[in-house]
Parts: structure tokens; C-alpha cells; sequence
């Protein structure tokens, strides 16, 4: 085809699956936006450049495919640039495209519109891959390296920057198709010296990350083999249904957690990082024999060094142990049964506050329903330990680099990658100011929405750390605006609930209802 390259990236994206993407037009990359209604790809308008990030990643961890974001140069790559970082953070595969300085644009500068020294440097920072590319037929092989990455490795994202003057050029190139790649699979002698210590461990566990989601079928049936319990990082909630009776859940950060790690003879780890940030408070007692599965081999070794490592994808990983163990007498749970009632018992005390709340929230929500949380403390004390849920990817929270504003850009992703299935949005009244403008994003396209947002009046736990470590609070009290006349004004509704049964109340009108509906919980500690 002769084509300009702008033509050729949407073609390229076509080509690989791609019907959604999200971002913002600007002077820079209307050469792209010419072509998407042509290749069938509906485009999504966040109101920031960062809510088109996040809402690639909702969309991608839900949905299994990669998320693509399209911005153009300079600030708006910038601000798209911490939801990246996110994603990075949380292995999720993310595309975001960008225009870039013209192919012989001087290193120094010219005061150009959006001018930056080097946007690919910048976004090598929170990508797998950042990719300046300099012609037509090097841009669809780009998009297909980067597809095919997604597929067989870690995923993490990857930025591809067009010279602005190549969009418009046009020159004779096919497109590459998408390249058929396989996922790593694991060496059988390992798996076999796997399966034997499972075999004859007495206290065997089970640690599921965001890494095992794909193999969520074949961790359940390997779990029921073994009898074994299985604790879940945020990432991984909802690998295990959480109303299984060998689920434990996935606050890993209660001391119930780290006492069952050291209290298993064998603990199988599979597609985690054994994190700093799920386990809080340092890492737990070290089990008697710790066997690993990840896809990426260079983080078997970090934090934890195994007695065996497997690199390997999880899902032939967990099937190859669960084929091997055919012949091992199923087991009882009991033990999961007793940690089920500790860890049960901790989380609950530690969520107390935001009980009620969840408990009416839960009523509502269908088995397959999808959660994404921002980083609210009714969110990692309430809701990572006691909202049940039942799905793969069916809770989304920004773990590691921890961003805020996270929840409702990346339920919109998600309820338009997952249109069938109920959305919810929690958030707490201080990160929902960082994207409520994204509320006119969801009005807009008409996506029953419900945003329930506990309102403490600011940092809820930057103000307890302060006064923990004996400062007087500061910045940290923000005046709480009416975000019911805000829900109103962005197109949706908006109203503060009067106690869990009016919350149930209204959620049960918001997942009817077109546009999202703001929900508002006041807690008691608000200055």
C-alpha cells in the first residue's frame, strides 16, 4: 500500500486486533486520528492525557489484550507518563504512541511547538521499550514486535514515537502481520522435581500473583489436588474464587499471612514478585522450601531466592505439576479452613470502619463483576481484604509505583473493554480529585458507572503517618467540595448516602442508570 505513516500505524493496529483507543487529539498527531474511523477503531476522549493511560490499563488487565493509548508530543506524553509507570510497575501491556520531533530535527532545538530534547529517553523510563522509529516499514514492524512481546514475555508497555513530518509522508510499504509467538514453556525435569516436593510436603501452600492469572483454571484444580491453601497477592485476588473454601485472600500484609508462609514445608510461589508493597511490613519467615514460577527469569531470583525456579509462563507451569500429581490422593483442607478463620478475623478487625460500606457494596455485585480501587485506605485496610471477588483481574489496583487518581480512568477502560459486566469504581475523596474530571469521560460515553468514595476530608493516611510520627498535620486537610453538584455539572449524578442500606440502595440504581453516579460515605475522622 502507499501510504502516509500515519495510515500505516492505524493499518498496523487494525491488523493486530486493535478496535478501542484512548487519548486526546493535538496538533501533532491529527495524521492518525484521519484514519481510525476507516480501520474500525472507536476512539475514547479522556479529559487528562493520564486518564488515557489509566484507562488503557483497566482496559488491558481486564480483557486480557493489550491497551493503546494515542497522545501527542511533549506535555501530553509527559502527562501520560505516571499512568505508564504504572503499568510498568504492574506487568500490564500498555501501547501508547506519540509523535515526535521531525527525523532531522537539530539536537539543540528550535523552540517548536511541544519542543522536548529527547521524548524517548523520557519515556524509557517507565517502559519495557521506548522506539523512535525512522520509516513506514520500521513503524508496522514495530507495532508487530511490540504485539508479539505482549504476548510471549512479561508484559510491560512500550512507547513508539513517528516523526511528526513521517505521519504525513506517504511511501509504498506492506503491513506486517501479527507474528505468531508462543509463551515460555517449562523445562519437565523441573516441573517433575517440582511436583515430587509438593508430593511429599505435609504443609504445602500456594502464593498467586497477577502472574497466574491466566492459569487461574489449572491453580484450582492443582490446589484441590494438593489440598492446598492459597494466599493471593492484590495483583492475583480473585485467581482463587474467594468464597472457595482453600482461598485465604490477599492481604499479605496481616501477620496471619506471613505466619502461614514460614508455617508451610513447601510454598509454591507463581507469577509474583514477593513485593515490598504486598507484604508492608518486611517479608515474611522464610518457608522450609520455596519453589517459583514466573515468566520472567531475571525476577526469580529477586527478593526471595528459590530451592527451584521455573521459567515459564504459569499456565503450562501449573498444568504440568497438576498432570504430575494425577495420582496423588486428593486432600483435606483443614488446615486452609484454620487460616481461612484467622486471616478471616484480622482482616475484618483491621477493616472495621469500612464493614458496613462493603458489606452493601458485595450485596450488589454480580460474581463476575470488576473493582478498581484507588489508593484509598478504604481500599488496601477495607476492601483488599474483605470485598469478596470471584474473577481473575476482577479487582485493579495501582500496586508498586502506588499512583492516585487511578480508580475511575481505569473503570471506564474496563467497562468498555467488559460491556456486559458490572463496573465499580472505590475511591477515596482526596485521589478522586486527581481524575473526577474523567466523570464527563464515562457521562459521555454513557457508561453506568458507580463511584463510591470515601470522604475523610484529604490524605487520610498521610495524616495519620504525620501524627504517628509526631508532626503537626499539614497539607493534608483539604476542604471537601459538593461533589454531588460536581457528579451533576460532569454529566452524572451525584449524592451523599445515609448509611448501607441507601448505599446497596443506589448502587443497585447505578449499575441502571447511564453515566456514572458519584456515592458518596462520609467517615467520622474528616477534620
Amino acid at each position: 500500500m502507499n501510504s502516509t505513516a500515519g495510515e500505516v500505524l492505524v493499518a498496523s493496529l487494525a491488523a493486530h486486533g486493535v478496535d478501542v483507543a484512548f487519548g486526546i487529539p493535538g496538533t501533532h498527531n491529527l495524521e492518525i486520528y484521519r484514519h481510525l474511523t476507516g480501520y474500525g477503531i472507536r476512539h475514547v476522549t479522556p479529559r487528562h492525557e493520564q486518564g488515557a493511560g489509566y484507562a488503557a490499563d483497566g482496559y488491558a488487565r481486564t480483557t486480557g489484550r493489550p491497551g493503546v493509548a494515542i497522545v501527542t508530543t511533549g506535555p501530553a506524553l509527559l502527562n501520560i507518563a505516571t499512568a505508564v509507570g504504572q503499568s510498568y510497575s504492574d506487568s500490564v501491556p500498555v501501547l501508547v504512541v506519540s509523535p515526535g520531533m521531525p527525523l532531522h530535527h537539530p539536537q539543540r532545538g528550535t523552540g517548536l511547538l511541544h519542543e522536548m530534547r529527547d521524548q524517548r529517553a523520557a519515556m524509557s523510563t517507565v517502559t519495557r521499550i521506548a522506539h523512535r522509529v525512522t520509516s513506514h516499514a520500521e513503524l508496522t514492524e514495530a507495532v508487530a514486535q511490540a504485539f508479539a512481546e505482549f504476548a510471549a514475555e512479561r508484559p510491560r508497555p512500550v512507547h513508539l514515537e513517528v516523526p511528526l513530518d513521517l505521519l504525513a509522508e506517504r511511501a509504498e510499504v506492506e503491513i506486517a502481520a501479527p507474528l505468531r509467538v508462543a509463551r515460555r514453556s517449562p523445562d519437565p525435569s523441573l516441573v517433575a522435581g517440582a511436583a515430587d516436593a509438593l508430593a511429599r510436603a505435609e504443609r504445602p501452600g500456594i502464593l498467586a500473583g497477577g502472574g497466574a492469572r491466566g492459569a487461574a483454571g489449572e491453580l484450582r484444580v492443582l490446589a484441590e489436588r494438593l489440598g492446598a491453601p492459597v494466599l493471593t497477592t492484590t495483583n492475583g485476588k480473585g485467581v482463587l474464587p474467594e468464597d472457595d473454601p482453600l482461598a485465604l485472600g490477599s492481604a499479605l500484609h496481616l501477620p496471619a499471612a506471613a505466619e502461614f508462609v514460614g508455617d508451610c514445608d513447601v510454598l509454591l510461589a507463581v507469577g509474583t514478585e514477593l513485593a515490598p508493597t504486598d507484604w508492608w511490613y518486611g517479608p515474611p519467615a522464610r518457608p522450609a522450601s520455596l519453589i517459583r514460577v514466573d515468566i520472567d527469569p531475571a525476577q526469580l531470583l529477586v527478593n526471595a531466592r528459590p530451592d527451584l525456579a521455573i521459567a515459564a509462563d504459569a499456565a503450562p507451569a501449573v498444568a504440568g505439576l497438576g498432570a504430575a500429581l494425577r495420582g496423588v490422593p486428593a486432600r483435606e483442607g483443614d488446615r486452609a479452613r484454620a487460616w481461612r478463620a484467622r486471616l478471616r478475623a484480622q482482616a475484618r478487625a483491621e477493616g472495621a470502619r469500612w464493614l458496613p460500606w462493603l458489606d452493601a457494596v458485595a450485596a450488589v455485585l454480580a460474581r463476575d463483576a470488576i473493582v478498581t480501587a484507588d489508593n484509598a485506605m478504604g481500599c488496601y485496610y477495607g476492601a483488599l481484604g474483605n470485598l469478596p471477588v470471584r474473577v481473575p483481574a476482577g479487582f485493579c489496583f495501582p500496586t508498586g509505583f502506588g499512583t492516585l487518581g487511578y480508580a475511575v480512568p481505569a473503570a471506564i477502560g474496563a467497562a468498555i473493554g467488559q460491556p456486559a459486566r458490572q463496573v465499580l469504581a472505590l475511591a477515596g475523596d482526596g485521589g478522586l480529585m486527581f481524575s473526577v474530571q474523567e466523570l464527563a469521560t464515562a457521562a459521555a460515553e454513557g457508561i453506568p458507572l458507580p463511584v463510591v468514595v470515601f470522604v475523610n476530608g484529604g490524605y487520610g493516611e498521610i495524616r495519620a503517618e504525620m501524627r504517628e510520627a509526631g508532626i503537626a498535620p499539614l497539607g493534608v486537610d483539604l476542604a471537601v467540595p459538593d461533589f454531588a453538584a460536581l457528579a451533576r455539572a460532569l454529566g452524572g449524578y451525584g449524592v451523599t448516602v445515609r448509611d448501607p442500606d441507601h448505599l446497596t440502595a443506589e448502587l443497585a440504581d447505578a449499575f441502571g442508570r447511564p453515566g456514572p453516579s458519584l456515592l458518596l460515605v462520609p467517615e467520622g475522622d474528616a477534620p
